[in-house]
């Protein structure tokens, strides 16, 4: 097993939020990556968790427990789609599509390089990835299992997304 060069101090700083926030992970101090996994409130049910600490930054994967067949030319081009849509604004991330085995993540990116790394910067990479696939995971599943169209899914995504803004405004 070969050794990673990584910031122990990112490492400590996002170890320490993961012990504080009460979190069930695991920490690889050759490689410098945690993994753990998170339950949604969706049609994916879980996601899998791996955070790669750098010498001066930290990536955020969050994995879905399905992808699409890759053999399947008219699929890949709707999740390609849906990726597209759905990665349309996006503020902190972005989903991402491979397509030669149809593996879908959600990857944040924080460059630590000359800041001080505050427990809200940590909280929210980690979050993004759950709270996307929150939003759009069953979105990801229509495409997948019913064949649904690209833009008819993220229509209904955000459409979920609006309602669900509309009903946390109305517990106010």
């Amino acid at each position: 097993m070969s050794e990673r060069n990584y910031s122990h101090t990112i490492a400590d700083q996002i170890n320490e939020f993961l012990v504080d926030d009460d979190w069930n992970f695991s920490f690889d101090e050759q490689k410098g990556v945690f993994t753990f996994t998170v339950t949604l409130h969706s049609k994916l049910r879980q996601l899998r968790y791996i955070i790669k600490v750098g010498s001066d930054h930290y990536t955020v994967y969050a994995y879905s427990p399905i992808g699409a067949e890759s053999k399947d030319k008219q699929m890949m081009a709707e999740m390609a789609e849906y990726i597209c849509r759905a990665n349309y604004n996006t503020k902190n991330g972005n989903f991402e599509l491979d397509m030669s085995d149809g593996e879908i993540r959600y990857k944040v990116y924080v460059d630590c390089e000359d800041i001080d790394l505050s427990r809200s910067v940590i909280r929210n990479s980690i979050i993004a990835p759950t709270m996307m696939f929150e939003f759009y995971g069953n979105g990801l599943v229509d495409v997948i299992f019913i064949g649904a169209s690209a833009k008819d899914s993220i229509k209904k995504s955000e459409k979920s997304l609006l309602s669900r803004l509309e009903n946390d405004d109305d517990d106010e």
